[in-house]
């Protein structure tokens, strides 16, 4: 799945023209600067990019989980198709391999999508969706993967997910300091500590971070991180109301 593709947000009925157009402008703003700073990203931010005041933005979206649903619904469908896929494939290990790698896939496309799937955000029906189905995914993967012998034995699902959360947070700056695909090595590395006494070690893909990546990434994991701005540092926190 590439993010920005998919159905587009449903429009509420009997809008006039000019507030549709008002409507779609903004999704279409909010999309572009999720992706470059993130879900905490200032609303007043979005509605001058969008070309619009605060009023109509707060007119369409009270809230900022209206408007994280409004810009992702229909667009992390792809995780859920690759959780279908992996509950399918004959080998359990393969299956869990191949949706943590789709997960991470997505998670790199951009900061908007990782802060949604890595964080919770309450009120935003998609994203109560995606993460339902892949608890349900890591619950039927890691059963039949202990089955078979492949994962630990004590391994649970709020074990996985914790720890694929936590990594996840970590790849965004991965990919700024060492390229698009450095998430792959930590992956497998994760992946390796979860093999059960029927599956062997396998090499890490890719390189190790050298010491100047590694101080890049954690700088960009902290809560100084720089932002792109467009010129101010207002807006509603993440997940509070978009309102004067």
């Amino acid at each position: 799945m590439t993010v920005g593709e998919g159905s587009q947000a449903p429009v509420p009925p009997r809008l006039r023209r000019d507030a549709r157009r008002n409507r779609e402008r903004l999704v279409e703003a909010a999309h572009a600067v999720f992706a470059e700073q993130g879900l905490e990203a200032p609303l007043d931010v979005i509605a001058r990019r969008a070309g619009v005041g605060n009023a109509t933005l707060y007119r369409h979206f009270p809230t900022r989980a209206a408007l994280v649903d409004a810009v992702f619904r229909g667009q992390l469908a792809g995780t859920m198709e690759a959780g279908e896929r992996a509950r399918r494939a004959a080998d359990a290990w393969a299956g869990l391999a191949d949706y943590l790698d789709a997960v991470f896939a997505t998670l790199a496309a951009d900061r908007g999508t990782n802060d949604l799937m890595t964080t919770r955000l309450p009120d935003v029906e998609t994203l109560d969706a995606v993460h339902a189905h892949n608890r349900e995914t890591v619950d039927v993967l890691l059963e039949r993967a202990r089955a078979q012998g492949v994962v630990r034995a004590d391994v649970t699902t709020e074990d996985l997910l914790f720890a694929l959360a936590a990594l996840g947070r970590a790849v965004p700056p991965l990919a700024a300091a060492a390229g698009p695909d450095a998430w792959r090595r930590p992956l497998a590395l994760f992946l390796e500590g979860l093999r059960g006494p029927a599956a062997g070690p396998r090499p890490l893909p890719g390189r190790p971070l050298d010491e100047e990546e590694l101080g890049q990434v954690l700088g960009e994991m902290g809560p100084h991180r720089a932002r792109p701005t467009d010129g101010s540092t207002g807006g509603a926190a993440a997940g509070g109301t978009a309102s004067t």
